[in-house]
């Protein structure tokens, strides 16, 4: 019985590891999202995914910007994946949302 508990708590362990180096931007100041990926590439990762959808793409990308120009001269945009996913909204009717994943490395 303990054995599986131990077991339990690596496995949520492993999967918080995966999900450290990402970045979801939303409707805070950009600033704030800037702080986040450098504080994750000052905590010894060399990746930050920027993870936004809808009308925080701009948001994400402004962020990378920042990231690159004024704090880390040596990031660099490795890859840019796009997509769209589908919401559904209110009584049922479904919208297409897109999205974006921007790879930040060190």
């Amino acid at each position: 019985m303990v054995a599986k508990k131990t077991e339990e708590v690596k496995e949520v362990k492993e999967t918080k590891r995966m999900d450290d180096n990402v970045v979801y931007v939303g409707q805070k100041p950009t600033m704030s999202y800037v702080l986040a990926v450098i504080t994750q590439f000052s905590g010894g990762l060399n990746e930050v995914h920027l993870k936004a959808r809808g009308r925080s793409i701009s948001r994400a990308v402004d962020v990378a910007e920042i990231v690159r120009n004024r704090f880390l001269e040596n990031a660099k945009i490795q890859n840019i994946e796009i997509g769209t996913e589908e919401r559904e909204v209110e009584e049922g009717n479904k919208i297409n949302v897109s999205t974006i994943d921007i790879k930040l490395v060190k």
